[in-house]
């Protein structure tokens, strides 16, 4: 079994990265699944799927089997699983890889076991299980195995986990269930609402990325997309112009939450911690964290300095492949797997 390879998978709502040992991140694919309902066969998976959401005919539904950082559909989900696997390992799937698997700090027992259960299913000799604040801190290159206060906010497509680290572990945390997702949710009330026009999930999430703000200043203010979808008073198709003070009226509920998370965290972090936090700042990562603002107006509400991680969406997988690094140790330590291994 020496011929095996090991991984690391960050599980996400939105996407799913794979780092490979020795070769770095190798996939990065959305966590969406295609699947005939009359024969029950995967069609799609990753990119190939996600295009086909909201375009599906009836027996074809494209699904993303993950919701809010955890298994919502556990068979798809496996499926999902064994296809990322089989592409990565090739014609290696023989030998078994040993896997790291992210759950988010505020995931439950069952919710932890699925994650594990899932991972064995679909082709893993063992599952180890990180939790994604220390991983994504690992992928940012902070050294969180010294007496000293780190503060990391990972803001991922269903969940925003907040996290002070300390001496390898975590001193204090939050894991709220607001992430990318809830922007989008947010940006198609606010059109429903403002303009009785009806727009997807992608949409909204294009419209999130090309002129979504958390701080309106002159330099963004007037950015303008136009955005397609159906009328709710005729039915018909429609196009609108919507600018980045619209959308930054949008998100202004979600971005709300995870600074008072953010806040909530500060406030019972103890307070040589909070010292070093003064010192260090606090390190973003994660898609969310990308949202043009976000870090000018977390930096305004804390008076923290607030640096976003250099390749933030890939920072959880990057820190899956640190501990790789040590899952011999974690293999006889912890036997098959049966903790987390932080």
């Amino acid at each position: 079994m020496w011929f095996a390879e090991d991984i690391g998978i960050d599980l996400g709502t939105a996407s799913v990265l794979v780092f490979k040992k020795g070769r770095g991140v190798v996939l990065n694919e959305p966590s969406v699944v295609a699947i005939d309902n009359s024969s029950n066969k995967v069609i799609a998976v990753g990119e190939e799927a996600r295009q086909m959401l909201g375009r599906t005919p009836g027996h074809i539904v494209a699904i993303r089997p993950l919701k809010e950082g955890v298994i919502a559909d556990f068979d798809t989900t496996e499926k999902m699983l064994s296809y990322f696997i089989r592409r990565v390992m090739g014609r290696r799937i023989f030998f078994k890889p040993r896997v790291i698997a992210c759950i988010p700090t505020g995931a439950t027992d069952v919710e932890e076991r699925a994650v594990r259960q899932a991972t064995l299913s679909s082709g893993a000799r063992q599952a180890f299980i990180i939790e994604e604040p220390v991983a994504a801190a690992l992928g940012a290159g902070i050294d969180i195995s010294e007496a000293t206060g780190n503060m990391v906010v990972d803001i991922g497509g269903g969940t925003s986990d907040i996290a002070v680290l300390s001496l390898g572990g975590i001193v204090c945390n939050s894991s709220l269930r607001v992430g990318g997702d809830k922007f989008d949710e947010a940006i198609i009330r606010y059109v429903r609402k403002e303009y009785n026009l009806m727009i997807g999930d992608r949409t909204a999430e294009e419209v999130k990325i090309r002129v979504g703000t958390a701080y309106v200043n002159d330099a963004n203010r007037n950015r303008l997309i136009e955005v397609r979808g159906r009328d709710l008073v005729s039915g018909l198709p429609k196009t609108i112009q919507f600018s980045s003070e619209d959308c930054w009226l949008a998100l202004q509920e979600p971005i709300a939450t995870v600074i008072e998370g953010v806040k909530k965290v500060l406030e019972v972090t103890p307070p040589e911690l909070a010292a070093d936090i003064v010192n260090n700042g606090i390190v973003m990562t994660g898609g969310g964290s990308l949202l043009d603002g976000l870090d000018t107006l977390l930096s305004k509400e804390t008076k923290l300095p607030v640096h976003i991680a250099e390749d933030a969406i890939s920072c959880v997988a990057m820190g899956t492949g640190r501990v790789l690094n040590e899952i011999s140790v974690l293999a006889q330590s912890k036997g098959r797997g049966s903790k987390r291994v932080l």
